[in-house]
């Protein structure tokens, strides 16, 4: 049986939207697609921080065990791809066989980048709204 559970990697989008309020809203968009969500809001921790959390025992099982892998980062550029939890979550999510999205208030990646990291799709929001309807588009593309 296929999982109908996604897990939601979420870093803060600034402001009023903070990972927390980032990942609800994507998964209030998913739920109104039947889907069930594992939310894992990055918080306002410092980059290591964040990818020991995600270095941490029982993150690689809860990932395995979602359909995919949604990645809610503010930004994703050409740093993404070096030494941050976004690049560490891809990589997992690649290695696991596990296919990841991504949803970004600004995206810098070319394709190539996008490719490096298997993203499988991208879509771009900013703010309480878009995000609700990324998680909506999402659920209908996963």
């Amino acid at each position: 049986m296929i999982s109908r559970t996604l897990l939601i990697a979420a870093r803060p989008f600034g402001g009023r939207l903070g990972a927390e309020q980032v990942a609800g809203a994507i998964a209030e968009g998913l739920r109104d697609g039947g889907w069930e969500v594992d939310l894992l809001p990055l918080g306002d921790e410092s980059e290591s921080a964040a990818i020991a959390i995600v270095r941490a025992p029982g993150f690689d099982a809860r990932m395995r065990a979602a359909r995919a892998v949604v990645i809610a980062e503010p930004r994703l550029d050409e740093r993404t791809l070096a030494g941050t939890v976004a690049f560490e979550i891809a990589t997992r999510a690649r290695q696991g066989g596990v296919p990841s999205y991504a949803v970004t208030g600004e995206n810098e990646l070319d394709s190539f980048d996008a490719r490096i990291l298997d993203l499988q799709t991208i879509l771009r929001a900013r703010s309480h709204r878009s995000l609700v309807g990324a998680g909506r588009e999402l659920g209908g593309v996963v």
